[in-house]
């Protein structure tokens, strides 16, 4: 009897450990203590925000389509937002520009014309996301307009000089952070 008692008590302690690793190993990158998941921005790799991205803003049901590089002049990203991605007819493409702050935050600038920012993106890394998720504001420079957006990760880039390193084409525009904007008339910004 005894020794049932010890093989039982045993194997509890086994299934105890194991769920408790297990429990661990799903965690997966969700600990903050995790290398491979930083809590902060300022702790990311810059390159960890190369890639395709989603961006979603305030009740608005259409994704704009994010493209990030390697900035070619200093430590940060440069690359394009297509609004009306899957519309070619009212698609709008920008240029973007920026790198994570002192503060920790993605600070990104917006150009419509290549010249002068039309919009500017602050946002936080997500708990948890391992870098693959911010949530910030937007906000429009031609009418001051904050909106809320969510920037998700859809996939890493393996070759650094990639098309998000080039600039948009010229005359592309959007008024706004969603789908749908009507293009600002020439010369307002």
């Amino acid at each position: 009897m005894k020794t049932a008692r010890t093989h039982l008590a045993t194997s509890r302690g086994a299934l105890l450990a194991a769920a408790l690793l297990s429990a661990t190993v799903l965690a997966g990158c969700a600990t903050a203590k995790d290398p491979n998941c930083p809590a902060d921005a300022r702790d990311l790799p810059l390159a960890s925000l190369y890639g395709r991205w989603e961006a979603r803003f305030d009740g608005l049901p259409a994704a704009a389509a994010v493209q990030l590089g390697k900035h070619p002049d200093y430590d940060g990203v440069r690359g394009t937002i297509t609004r009306n991605p899957n519309n070619p007819a009212k698609a709008a493409v920008a240029q973007l520009a920026g790198d994570v702050d002192d503060e920790g935050a993605l600070s990104i600038d917006e150009s419509q014309d290549g010249r002068a920012i039309s919009g500017v993106w602050s946002g936080k890394l997500q708990a948890r996301s391992c870098g693959r998720e911010f949530r910030g504001t937007w906000r429009n420079a031609a009418d001051q307009s904050t909106h809320p957006f969510v920037l998700g990760k859809i996939t890493p880039v393996n070759n650094t000089s990639t098309a998000a390193t080039q600039a948009a084409p010229t005359g592309a525009s959007s008024a706004s952070p969603g789908a749908d904007a009507p293009a600002p008339k020439e010369g307002k910004q």
